[in-house]
C-alpha cells in the first residue's frame, strides 16, 4: 500500500490541496489517516476516490451531487462519462487506477483501445508519456509503490517490444545505422525502446544493446561493427558518475560518429561538449532528427 500526502493527491488529480480539504470537511468526501504525530496521509483507496471525483467534476457535475454517490454509483457514473468524453485526462486517470489495483487486463485494455483509435506512435506520445510523467513526480519523491511502478513499466515495455516486432518496413539502401544502449547501472529503457520503434519506422537500421551496458562493451562493439550514430540515455543520477565526462570519452573513442543523448537531469555549457554531440530534450526534438 502506497502512502500519499495531500500534495501528491493534488499533483495526480489536478485538484488543489485547499479544495480537497474543503471537500473533506464539507462533504466528508474522503477521510485522511493520521500518523502518531498527527500528520495526515492518504492511501490508494483515497487516491482512487479523488481521481474518480476529479473526472466527474471536470465534466460539470457538482461536488455536492458527487458526494451523494455510493461506490457503485460512482463507478457507473465514471463509466458513463468516460464513454461519452474519452479525453486524455480521463484515460490517464483510468490508467493510474488500474496501476493502483495491479489490474493487468484493464491497463492493457485501455492502451489497446487507444492504439486502435490513434495508432501506436500517437498513443505513446499523447497517453503513455504523460502518464509516466505524472507518476515520475511521485516516484522521485518516494511516494509510488515500487511494485506498482514495475508492474506498469513492464506492461508498457512489452507493448513497445511487440510493436517493434510487428513493424514491416521495406529495405532502405540509404539507411543510417544507430547503436542504442543504456550506460552501466541504468535500467529504465522505455524511452530507448520507443526510440528503437521510431527509428525502425523511419526505415533506419538499429543495433539495440539494451540496459546497463559496460563502457568496455561499447568500445568492443565499435571495433566489431559499423554504425553512424550512437544513441545513449540516462534518467537516474548515479553517484560518482559524470555523464558529461562519459559523453566526452565517447566522442574521443568515436570521433567520426554523431552521439545523440538524452538526460533528464543534465545541465551543461556548450563548451563542455564536442561538435558531434546532439542533446535531445524531449520526444518532439528526437522526431525532428529523423530522416
Amino acid at each position: 500500500m502506497a502512502v500519499y500526502s495531500i500534495k501528491d493527491l493534488e499533483k495526480l488529480s489536478g485538484i488543489k490541496a485547499h479544495t480537497i480539504r474543503i471537500w473533506e470537511k464539507r462533504y466528508d468526501l474522503i477521510k485522511p489517516h493520521r500518523t502518531n504525530t498527527n500528520i495526515r496521509y492518504y492511501t490508494d483507496n483515497e487516491l482512487k476516490k479523488i481521481l474518480n471525483v476529479s473526472v466527474l467534476n471536470r465534466h460539470g457535475i457538482k461536488i455536492s451531487n458527487i458526494a451523494k454517490l455510493n461506490e457503485e454509483a460512482l463507478k457507473e457514473e465514471i463509466m458513463r462519462i468516460s464513454d461519452l468524453n474519452p479525453s486524455n485526462d480521463n484515460i490517464i486517470d483510468s490508467m493510474i487506477i488500474s496501476m493502483i489495483d495491479l489490474d493487468e487486463f484493464k491497463f492493457s485494455n485501455i492502451i489497446n483501445k487507444q492504439i486502435s483509435k490513434r495508432g501506436f506512435k500517437d498513443t505513446v506520445i499523447r497517453i503513455i508519456y504523460p502518464f509516466l510523467n505524472k507518476l515520475g513526480v511521485l516516484w522521485v519523491a518516494g511516494d509510488v509503490n515500487p511494485v506498482q511502478e514495475h508492474f506498469v513499466s513492464n506492461l508498457i515495455r512489452q507493448k513497445i517490444i511487440a510493436a517493434i516486432e510487428h513493424l514491416s518496413v521495406p529495405f532502405n539502401p540509404e539507411a543510417s545505422r544507430y547503436l542504442l544502449y543504456l550506460p552501466e547501472g541504468e535500467w529504465h529503457e522505455i524511452g530507448l525502446l520507443f526510440a528503437h520503434y521510431l527509428l525502425k519506422e523511419a526505415g533506419q537500421e538499429v543495433i539495440y544493446l539494451g540496459q546497463s551496458v559496460p563502457y568496455s562493451e561499447i568500445l568492443s562493439a565499435g571495433a566489431a561493427i559499423n554504425f553512424d550514430y550512437i544513441l545513449v540515455s540516462t534518467t537516474v543520477m548515479q553517484s560518482e558518475f559524470d555523464f558529461i565526462q562519459y559523453l566526452n570519452d565517447l566522442a574521443g573513442a568515436f570521433p567520426d560518429k554523431k552521439i545523440i543523448f538524452f538526460s533528464g537531469f543534465l545541465n551543461y555549457r556548450a563548451e563542455d561538449l564536442t561538435e558531434n554531440h546532439i542533446q535531445v530534450h524531449n520526444i518532439d526534438e528526437f522526431l525532428e532528427l529523423l530522416p
